[in-house]
C-alpha cells in the first residue's frame, strides 16, 4: 500500500462551499499547495465559482486564514477544465452538499484521474462511508475515509476519523499524524453511524433540552441561563446555539436524524418543534436573518415567548435555590439536591442530564470504541468542560445510574430502553488505566500511535493523574520544575486562580534566572484547569511594586487568557496570558529576534525583543495600552531533543470574542461546537473553544496553522525525531520550512480586549 506523506505536496478539496473553502485555507496555513474544486460557472471564468469562494475567505469571521498572503495557496479549479490536476494530489478532500446522490456522481466523475498512491476523504457530516467507499473503484477504497472537520475548521480541535470496513489502517494512521501534527487537530475515531459522535451526542442532547423546555415551561432565556457556564458549557447554551448554527440548518440536520435513524428507542423525538418549524417558515432563521429565537430591538435583546407570541426582553436568571445548588463544588452534592428539589429549573436540569447519560450509554458500543472517544468529541466539538461520561462519574457512577434505572422504570426518562448491562459491571468509565470499552469489555488506554508518545501533558479525562515532575526550586508563589534531563524548566504559579503577587513575580525572576544558568529553555505553564491567570493580587503585590526590584513598574490586567506557554519548535518561548501593562524592563539576556505572527488575530499587537537595562524597551518594544499578552522568553540552545513538550495543540491566547462572529456560517451542527454567547448589544452567540490545557511535544504539531495559534511558520521540526519511530506516524514534516525563527522576544498587545 503507497503511503500519505505527512505533509502532502499538493491536495484538492472538492467544493468550495462554507466548509470546503475553509478547509481548503487551512491546508493553506499549513503551507500545502491546494487546488479547491467547484462546478464550472455557466457565464464568464468557468473558476468563477471557486475564485468567489476564495475571495470570500477574506470576508469571514472568525479569518480562516492565519494570513491574508496565505490565500495565494488556494487555486481555483472547475470539473470540466482541471480533473487532470488531480493526478498530482495526495490528498483529495470532498466537502459537497450533504446529498448522498452528488457524492456518488462525483466519486465517479474523478475516479480515473487520482493516483495510486492518492488517499481520498469526504467530509460527511453523517452520510455512511462504507456507502460512499462502494462508488469508488476496488483499488482506490483502501485509501478512502471519513474526516469530518467541525465548523469553522481552523478553529475547532475536534476532526473525526471514520473508517469503512476496507479501509487501510496504515492510511488512517498517517491521516491521524497529518491531522495532528500540521493541523493541528483533536482526532477521535468514530464508528460509521449516523452523524458518528459529536453530532449524534450534541444534537440528541440540543433535542432533549427543547423538549423538557416544552414539559416544564421554561423560558427560552431562562434555559439558557441554565444550560450555559453554570453547568460547564459555553454562553451559547442551547437556544443561542440555534440562532448562529441557523434555525433552518437545525430543521435540517433533525430532520436527517429521523430519516437514518428509524430504529432509534428516542426516534419519537427526533422532530421539529411546532414553534421551530413556525419560525423557519416566517424566514426567521436566526442570527443571519437578524432574528430567530433571539432577535435585538433597538439596544435590547429579545426572545421568543410562546404564550404571546411575541419578543420580550430577555435575561431570565435561575431561582434562588437553582443558583445556589448549581454553586456547590461537589457534583455529587449537586445533583443528588437537582433529583431532589421539587424546583421545577431543578428538575428540568436533572431531566436533561438523565436522558443524556441514559442516550450516551445505550449507543457507546454503537458509535465509538470508548467513553474516551465521546468525551473528547463533546469537549472538542462542541466546547463543554466534561464530556458525557465525565459528568456522570464526577456525580458518583453508581448512585446516578441507580436514579436513571428508577425513573426508566417509573416511565419519567424519555425512552423505556434500559441501561446496558455493562453499567452495573463498573465504578465508572474513565480509570487511570484507560477508557471503558463495551466492545472489549474492558479500560482501554491511550492510543499507542507514536504522535501521541510524545506527548507529555494531553488533554486529562476525569481519573487520569498527570505527572508532577520534580521541583528544582519554589517559592510561596511559583514551583519551577521539569519532566526529566531534557534541559526544560516548567514554571507553574501557586496562587488562587494563578494571581500574581509579589511571590509570582520574585519567583518569575528567579526562574529566569536559574534557566540562564541552569536550563535550555523555560515555559510558563499553569497546572491548573482554572484561567492560565485571573490577574493581579494587588494588595500582594504591593510590597513588590513599593520594593527594590529590576522590574519597575507592573500592571497586571485581570484577562484570563490562554492557559499555555509554549516552547515552540527551534525553542522559543511564549507565554500565553498575563496582561502585563506599563514597563517591562530586563528581564535577562534573550536573543532579540522578532516572531512571525497572524495579524488575523494580532490587531494592534507589537512583537519586539526586550532590552537589557532597567527602564529600557528596545524600540520594536512593547508599549503600553489597554490590554494585552506578555510572552516571558528565555535563551535556548540548539538542540533538537526540545521538542518533548506539550500535550496536544492548545490557544497561544484566548482570540476576543468579537473576532469570532460566526455570521451564519456554520453548515451543521458541527458548528455548534463551542459557541458563547456575544456581550454588549449583539446579545446572539459567539465561537469559543473552552478547552483544558496541556504541554505538547512540540514537534508533534504546527502552531500556524493550528486553530488560534497565532500564525508561527508551519512545519518547524523537521529536524526533530522520535525514538526511530516512523516520521510520518510522529508528525516530522518531510521537507524542512523556511521562515525558521529564534527564542527570546516580548510580545506586547494593545488595545485587542
Amino acid at each position: 500500500m503507497s503511503q500519505l506523506p505527512l505533509r502532502p505536496r499538493k491536495a484538492a478539496v472538492l467544493g468550495a462551499g462554507v466548509m470546503g473553502a475553509q478547509i481548503a485555507a487551512h491546508l493553506a496555513n499549513a503551507d500545502v499547495e491546494t487546488l479547491l474544486f467547484d462546478l464550472p460557472a455557466k457565464e464568464g471564468d468557468k473558476n468563477g465559482i471557486a475564485l468567489k469562494a476564495i475571495a470570500q475567505l477574506a470576508k469571514l469571521s472568525p479569518a480562516p486564514l492565519a494570513d491574508p498572503s496565505r490565500q495565494a495557496g488556494i487555486r481555483p479549479a472547475n470539473y470540466d477544465e482541471h480533473l487532470e490536476s488531480l493526478r498530482d494530489c495526495d490528498l483529495v478532500i470532498e466537502a459537497i452538499a450533504e446529498r448522498l446522490d452528488w457524492k456518488l456522481d462525483l466519486y465517479t466523475k474523478i475516479a480515473p484521474y487520482l493516483s495510486d498512491s492518492a488517499v481520498v476523504a469526504s467530509n460527511t457530516s453523517g452520510l455512511s462511508i462504507a456507502t460512499l467507499a462502494a462508488a469508488l473503484p476496488a483499488s482506490l477504497q483502501p485509501r478512502f475515509s471519513g474526516i469530518h472537520f467541525f465548523n469553522p475548521p481552523r478553529y475547532m480541535h475536534l476532526v473525526e476519523l471514520v473508517p469503512h470496513p476496507g479501509t487501510d489502517r496504515g492510511v488512517l494512521a498517517r491521516l491521524e499524524a497529518f491531522l495532528t501534527t500540521t493541523l493541528g487537530k483533536g482526532v477521535v475515531h468514530a464508528k460509521d453511524t449516523p452523524n458518528f459522535i459529536g453530532n449524534r451526542i450534541g444534537v440528541f442532547s440540543i433535542l432533549a433540552t427543547m423538549h423538557h423546555t416544552a414539559q416544564s415551561g421554561l423560558a427560552f432565556d431562562l434555559v439558557d441561563a441554565l444550560t450555559g457556564p453554570a453547568i460547564g458549557r459555553p454562553k451559547s447554551a442551547t437556544y443561542r446555539t440555534a440562532d448562529v448554527v441557523g434555525l433552518d440548518t437545525m430543521a435540517h440536520v433533525i430532520k436527517t436524524m429521523a430519516d437514518t435513524l428509524p430504529e432509534d428507542p428516542w426516534h419519537a423525538y427526533f422532530k421539529s418543534p411546532a414553534w421551530l418549524q413556525a419560525l423557519v417558515a416566517k424566514g426567521a432563521l436566526g442570527q443571519k436573518s437578524g432574528a430567530g429565537i433571539y432577535a435585538k430591538r433597538g439596544k435590547d435583546i429579545t426572545v421568543v415567548d410562546l404564550a404571546s407570541q411575541d419578543y420580550v426582553p430577555a435575561g431570565a436568571k435561575p431561582s434562588d435555590e437553582v443558583a445556589a445548588i448549581l454553586a456547590l463544588k461537589d457534583p455529587a452534592a449537586r445533583f443528588a439536591q437537582l433529583r431532589a428539589s421539587g424546583d421545577p429549573q431543578a428538575q428540568f436540569l436533572w431531566a436533561v442530564f438523565r436522558d443524556l447519560f441514559h442516550y450516551s450509554a445505550f449507543h457507546l458500543s454503537d458509535i465509538a470504541d470508548t467513553a474516551r472517544d465521546v468525551d473528547f468529541a463533546i469537549r472538542w466539538g462542541y466546547g463543554w468542560k466534561l464530556g458525557p461520561f465525565e459528568t456522570w462519574q464526577s456525580a458518583g457512577w453508581a448512585e446516578v445510574a441507580k436514579w436513571i434505572a428508577e425513573d426508566i422504570a417509573a416511565g419519567k426518562a424519555m425512552s423505556s430502553a434500559p441501561l446496558p448491562d455493562w453499567v452495573g459491571r463498573i465504578d465508572g468509565a474513565h480509570h487511570a488505566e484507560g477508557s471503558w470499552s463495551p466492545r472489549s469489555g474492558r479500560y482501554e488506554p491511550r492510543s499507542t500511535h507514536p504522535v501521541y508518545a510524545r506527548q507529555l501533558y494531553p488533554d486529562a479525562l476525569l481519573g487520569e493523574k498527570p505527572a508532577t515532575g520534580t521541583t528544582l526550586w519554589e517559592n510561596d508563589g511559583v514551583r519551577l520544575w521539569s519532566t526529566g534531563d531534557d534541559g526544560i524548566g516548567i514554571l507553574s504559579f501557586k496562587t488562587k486562580m494563578n494571581t500574581v503577587n509579589d511571590a509570582v513575580l520574585e519567583g518569575i525572576q528567579e526562574a529566569i534566572g536559574y534557566a540562564e544558568r541552569t536550563l535550555q529553555a523555560l515555559v510558563i505553564w499553569q497546572e491548573s484547569d482554572k484561567a492560565f491567570s485571573a490577574g493581579a493580587d494587588l494588595k500582594g503585590m504591593l510590597g513588590f511594586v513599593q520594593g527594590p526590584a529590576s522590574v519597575i513598574a507592573y500592571v497586571i490586567v485581570g484577562i484570563p487568557l490562554a492557559r499555555l506557554v509554549d516552547i515552540f519548535p527551534r525553542k522559543y518561548v511564549l507565554s500565553g496570558g498575563i496582561a502585563l501593562i506599563g514597563t517591562i524592563t530586563a528581564l535577562g539576556g534573550f536573543a532579540q529576534e522578532r516572531l512571525e505572527l497572524g495579524e488575523d488575530l494580532l490587531d494592534g499587537v507589537q512583537v519586539g525583543a526586550v532590552g537589557r537595562q532597567e527602564d529600557e524597551v528596545s524600540a520594536d518594544g512593547f508599549d503600553g495600552g489597554a490590554g494585552g499578552l506578555a510572552l516571558v522568553a528565555a535563551e535556548v540552545v540548539e538542540d533538537d531533543h526540545v521538542a518533548r513538550l506539550e500535550g496536544r495543540s492548545q490557544d497561544l491566547l484566548d482570540v476576543d470574542q468579537e473576532e469570532l462572529a460566526v455570521d451564519g456560517a456554520i453548515d451543521h451542527p458541527g458548528g455548534v461546537d463551542a459557541i458563547t454567547a456575544q456581550g454588549g448589544d449583539e446579545g446572539l452567540g459567539l465561537p469559543v473553544a473552552e478547552r483544558s490545557g496541556g504541554l505538547e511535544t512540540l514537534a508533534a504539531r504546527s502552531p500556524a496553522t493550528q486553530g488560534r495559534h497565532v500564525g508561527l511558520h508551519p512545519g518547524l521540526v523537521d529536524e526533530h525525531q522520535a525514538g526511530g519511530a516512523d516520521p510520518a506516524l510522529v508528525g516530522l514534516p518531510a521537507r524542512p520550512s523556511p521562515g525558521h525563527v529564534r527564542p527570546g522576544l516580548l510580545l506586547g498587545q494593545q488595545g485587542f480586549f
